[in-house]
């Protein structure tokens, strides 16, 4: 009985893979370094690879004709801070060595090793607004250096979180070079109620509506002509919440939008930390020796003009990629029940 669901799932799994596979398009190589004036960093705490399986419109419109991948890898430990500070310093956490405990307790500054990009951004662009929004204060206390004159927001909920960024983007005096979001209400949802709760699954659809929200203000601006907008997740979760490495905790969605990115799926081993050299990448600083952050090669092609319409394939490929995950949870659950 076993063999045969096991080998059903597999050939489920591979029809999908191959759905994906035709989906994605990288077209040619091109030179992007410095394309861009700005960079938006959109890091959304907890949501693992969950738009692959909750309705995400806004998710699919803005990177229906750019670059994302919904499983991209994250650090070996699926914890906050290990994963936030190699998205931000380019490293890996053995590297950085930044713990939960260690980012609350402990303010940084540019001192210390292993800066984020927000030091090379700063060293790059000396009267340049660099910004960071975050629901836990830790990113900004612990991770983001303090004395870099980086405009440090806190907010203890998601929607003040969103509030302070709309009303920020909407002030014309306002014009970032790098901005950094950390949104959390995802993950205290799956430490709540479990990681495949509804309550899970409607915090990420949530989370959808105030990415979108935070687009539009930001193309509203005349913003997004010039500009790389980045959506990265730190880790996913499970029922009993994240630190291992299962294949829900260690997934983490990375997508990028903007005028040179192509329309493709990123490759498998793209990483979660790979938003720092990606980053500097686009603003035309040069990445660090010490970095292991890479940009990927399939990431950049020739500027052209960008959309935000729905891609209708992309779509029926994820309304399939839903139904195999809600079919497997029902044909794993079946057999726990003729088990016993």
């Amino acid at each position: 009985m076993k063999k045969t669901v096991s080998l059903i799932l597999a050939a489920l799994l591979l029809m999908c893979s191959v759905g994906v596979a035709f989906a994605a398009d990288a077209g040619e190589t091109y030179d992007s370094f410095g394309a861009y004036e700005r960079v938006f960093i959109i890091g959304i705490d907890g949501l693992g690879a969950t738009f692959d399986m909750v309705d995400s419109p806004n998710f699919d419109r803005i990177f229906a004709d750019n670059a994302y991948r919904y499983d991209a890898h994250t650090e070996y430990v699926t914890v906050s801070a290990q994963n936030w500070g190699s998205i931000l310093t380019g490293v890996d956490y053995t590297t950085h060595g930044l713990t939960n405990d260690c980012c609350e307790d402990n303010e940084r500054t540019s001192a210390d090793e292993n800066n984020t990009i927000f030091y090379y951004a700063r060293q790059a662009f000396p009267d340049a607004q660099l910004v960071s929004f975050n629901n836990w204060d830790a990113i900004n206390h612990g991770i983001i250096e303090n004395d870099l004159g980086v405009k440090k927001i806190n907010r203890g909920t998601d929607p003040l979180v969103v509030d302070a960024i709309l009303k920020y983007i909407n002030n014309e005096k306002n014009d970032p070079k790098l901005m950094f979001v950390q949104l959390d209400s995802v993950d205290h949802a799956a430490h709540t109620y479990g990681g495949f709760s509804q309550q899970y699954y409607d915090a990420a659809a949530k989370a959808d509506v105030w990415l979108g929200e935070i687009y539009d203000a930001i193309e509203a601006r005349g913003f997004m002509e010039n500009s790389l907008f980045i959506l990265v997740a730190d880790h996913g979760e499970t029922t009993d919440g994240h630190g291992g490495q299962t294949k829900e905790e260690s997934s983490a969605v990375l997508a990028v939008a903007g005028h040179s990115v192509n329309a493709t799926v990123l490759g498998e081993n793209v990483q979660n930390r790979d938003v720092s050299a990606i980053a500097l990448y686009a603003l035309g600083v040069e990445k660090p020796a010490h970095f292991i952050s890479v940009v990927p090669e399939e990431l950049f092609g020739e500027s052209r003009e960008k959309t935000v319409e729905p891609n209708p394939m992309k779509r029926a490929t994820k309304l399939f990629r839903k139904f195999l995950y809600l079919f497997v949870r029902m044909v794993n659950l079946l057999v726990g029940i003729f088990d016993k």
